[in-house]
């Protein structure tokens, strides 16, 4: 008989931890609310995905380690956020060693108050630490040094350090303290990335009800839509519509109305809605860190045969393109049926880019997979279960100034795909009809 302590421990992968969806039930919007009565999100199998993902990916890859500051990355590996006013500050990373456990270093009492909150971490790998909040603290201080050395120790310690360590947003002078302290800096974003490109069931439970709460915005800006009001106080009334309903952050609420349609701004600005106009709506937001992003385009009071025109050529070209997803197609596929940038009025492809476009949603607003004629004809990526993102086209209309704008948000299943961006859009909708 064998001696089972010899055994190689059987290694936990992320379909373990999230077994393969049933697509066979419609996707659930679920309550936000802790019950007992039915399964709701499942945070610590969430968390214990994510780092399963990451870890194979890791695996994978030729690299000894994980260094991440960004916010998304940080939270997918240690399931922590301290809040919207971090992101772009560079205040926090985590390190990732090949076969080991994350190590968070955060803002001042975040560490303390990890260790009392976060018991999915080991309490020793819940620190403190400051690099000097993108220059503010001078690198000569010796701020970037310590932590350079005291990360390359820790990867003594786990037998990597000779290995490449993988980063993903960096400040210069700390990347050179890193290299200084002995490591050979790589890229780690391509490995976060594929990590990150399978949802599981919890995440796309947490994508659905994010964009259910779009849903709701869009019935809201249909409501208050009308002459006289402007731009900015639609994107006023859909940010507190999507903070009390449970928003942990409305990235941007881009209202672009009339004239300003064509060519397409992406902001919004104090202009007065008139009868006429057409005006389209994009809004990204996240619940428990993941996004939507989700055009509708609305016409106020009436609208043209050439605002029609517009929109109904907008919403064949998405469909077109949702019709193609399922797995194993390739972007390319999906991107050849866009109409080419001359077409609409454009003069080459990177001035159109992000107009006839597809992107991958998940902690972050832009994902795998990315699906542009800029990028996917050339360099075709396959689509692949469980992956969810966004499909978004744009038409100007023979106006001059109008457009419409569309987008909608699928899931792709195990034989084709679910559109979870549900307000109405089949017809161009209209506001305040006379």
């Amino acid at each position: 008989m064998d001696d089972i302590t010899k055994r190689e421990p059987k290694k936990i992968t992320a379909e373990d931890i999230n077994p393969r969806y049933n697509w066979g039930r419609h996707l659930p919007v679920l309550g936000t609310m802790g019950v007992d009565f039915e399964e709701r999100v499942d945070y610590r199998r969430l968390q214990r995905y994510r780092l399963a993902r990451a870890q194979m990916a890791l695996e994978k890859s030729d690299l000894g380690a994980l260094l991440v500051f960004d916010v998304n990355n940080i939270r997918y590996l240690t399931s922590t956020k301290i809040g919207e006013w971090e992101r772009d500050k560079l205040s926090r990373w985590a390190l990732l060693p090949r076969g080991g456990d994350p190590i968070i270093w955060d803002f001042g009492s975040a560490a303390v108050h990890h260790k009392l909150y976060s018991p999915w971490l080991k309490p020793e790998n819940c620190r403190a630490g400051l690099v000097g909040l993108r220059g503010t603290v001078d690198p000569s201080f010796g701020l970037m040094k310590h932590h350079a050395e005291e990360m390359a120790s820790i990867l003594r310690d786990a037998g990597v350090a000779k290995m490449p360590l993988g980063v993903d947003i960096i400040e210069p002078p700390m990347m050179f303290e890193l290299e200084k302290a002995g490591l050979k800096v790589k890229d780690g974003q391509q490995v976060m990335l594929e990590a990150r490109e399978i949802k599981s069931a919890d995440e796309i439970a947490l994508l659905n009800r994010a964009a259910a709460m779009v849903d709701g915005a869009y019935h809201l800006i249909h409501e208050q839509l009308k002459p006289g009001v402007r731009e900015n106080d639609i994107v006023a009334e859909v940010n507190k519509f999507l903070y009390t309903h449970g928003s942990d952050d409305v990235e941007a609420v881009n209202a672009i109305s009339g004239e300003r349609c064509n060519p397409h701004p992406h902001n919004f600005t104090d202009r007065m809605i008139r009868p006429g106009d057409q005006a389209f709506f994009d809004i990204l937001q996240s619940f428990m860190g993941y996004r939507t992003c989700y055009y509708r385009t609305f016409n106020v009071g009436r609208a043209t045969p050439a605002q029609r025109d517009a929109y109904k050529k907008c919403r064949e070209w998405l469909d077109k393109a949702i019709e193609l997803i399922k797995p194993g197609v390739s972007t390319d596929t999906i991107a050849k049926v866009w109409p080419t940038a001359d077409k609409f009025g454009f003069p080459d492809e990177l001035s159109a880019f992000g107009l006839q476009f597809g992107h991958g949603l998940g902690l972050a607003l832009h994902e795998r997979p990315i699906i542009s004629r800029v990028i996917s004809l050339d360099h075709p990526t396959i689509i692949k279960e469980g992956m969810v993102f966004a499909l978004e086209t744009y038409c100007p209309a023979t106006d001059g100034y109008s457009a419409a704008r569309i987008e909608e948000e699928v899931v792709v299943t195990d034989k084709g795909h679910t559109v979870i961006s549900l307000f109405p859009a089949e017809e161009l909708p209209i506001a305040a009809r006379y």
